[in-house]
């Protein structure tokens, strides 16, 4: 099997170039370029693509791949949602992707997105380099006997959980396939009016796009805080920065944004920023974003190539396909 991975990165190369010695018949070829219907050329002469969060797989990229020979779709993440799946079967396209992979790293960094909005540690560390040791300002809260509202409850929200636990939070779960754990089940609107952190991890599809949106953040706790390691659309970006305005909403930690694909994964500092939305909301002092780095960790890379790469292996040997999306 011939592989042209997409958005490719170093640490991509890396990972992927290691877990290689142990497969034979399956090469990869490395692209920079993000898969667009006006990249899908570079896909002659392959029988996969390997894609990541922000490559574009929908009807006219996969009509197109379809057209050069490609047989396989490899996700190298868990959501699927920028694929087109009723399109790829059109075309006897087959669809895989990477279920798991160290679902601990996204629930570290969500709790590392909590305590540093919530204790200010940025913050603290720009004035001690500047030789400012006043206190004022850094005024924090105790996670424990707060109330965690977790919605979706997959393995990343059980990871989340069971850390949150041994914070001695008390924590609300909307999952409508989530069963009794160490949490207290409840809806929508309870969870969001009860909750002092929120955090997202549930999928992106027609249900939950901007599930958080201006009626949700009205039924929220004066001050909330928000967090979302999931997918940037599951929030209206424009109705947050008006509860970020009249103070609604307390606190905001993204490692994901709805418009991401123009921003994300690339050194972008002399370049002037053109997504207005994006720049303010980077501009209130109670926002902190990261680059969708909630996943990168030594452990989950090379999960990620494992899984990527044995999933290459089953198609090309016709095997059972454990992790296929249809």
């Amino acid at each position: 099997m011939t592989i042209a991975l997409f958005s490719s990165q170093k640490y991509d190369q890396a990972s992927f170039d290691a877990c290689l010695l142990n497969y034979t018949g399956i090469s990869i070829s490395h692209f920079e370029q993000a898969l667009n219907e006006q990249s899908a050329l570079l896909c002659q002469g392959f029988n996969a693509v390997c894609v990541f969060v922000n490559d574009v797989v929908n009807e006219a990229v996969i009509k197109h791949i379809a057209a050069l020979g490609v047989t396989s779709i490899l996700l190298r993440c868990a959501g699927f949602n920028n694929v087109d799946l009723a399109a790829a079967k059109a075309h006897n396209i087959k669809v895989c992707r990477v279920p798991a992979y160290s679902p601990e790293a996204v629930a570290e960094h969500c709790i590392a997105l909590m305590l540093t909005l919530n204790r200010k540690t940025h913050k603290a560390y720009n004035r001690i380099r500047e030789d400012n040791f006043d206190l004022n300002g850094l005024l924090g809260f105790n996670l424990f006997k707060k109330t965690i509202g977790i919605i979706g409850c997959g393995k990343i929200g059980l990871a989340l959980i069971n850390i949150l636990n041994g914070f001695g939070a008390n924590v609300l779960v909307c999952d409508p396939y989530a069963e009794q754990g160490e949490y207290t089940l409840c809806d929508l609107d309870t969870l969001l009016s009860q909750s002092d952190v929120i955090s997202l991890h549930c999928p992106l599809n027609d249900q939950t796009h901007h599930l958080i949106n201006e009626h949700a953040f009205a039924k929220m706790k004066q001050g909330a805080m928000l967090i979302n390691t999931s997918r940037g659309a599951l929030i209206d970006s424009k109705a947050c920065i008006i509860a970020l305005k009249n103070k609604q909403l307390g606190y905001l930690g993204l490692d994901v944004y709805e418009q991401e694909s123009e921003l994300f994964f690339k050194n972008r500092s002399d370049e002037i920023m053109q997504d207005d939305v994006f720049s303010r909301l980077v501009s209130f002092p109670n926002v902190l974003v990261t680059g969708h780095q909630g996943f990168f960790t030594k452990e989950a890379l090379s999960e990620i190539a494992q899984t990527t790469i044995q999933n290459a292996h089953e198609i090309a040997n016709q095997l059972p396909l454990r992790n296929e999306v249809k």
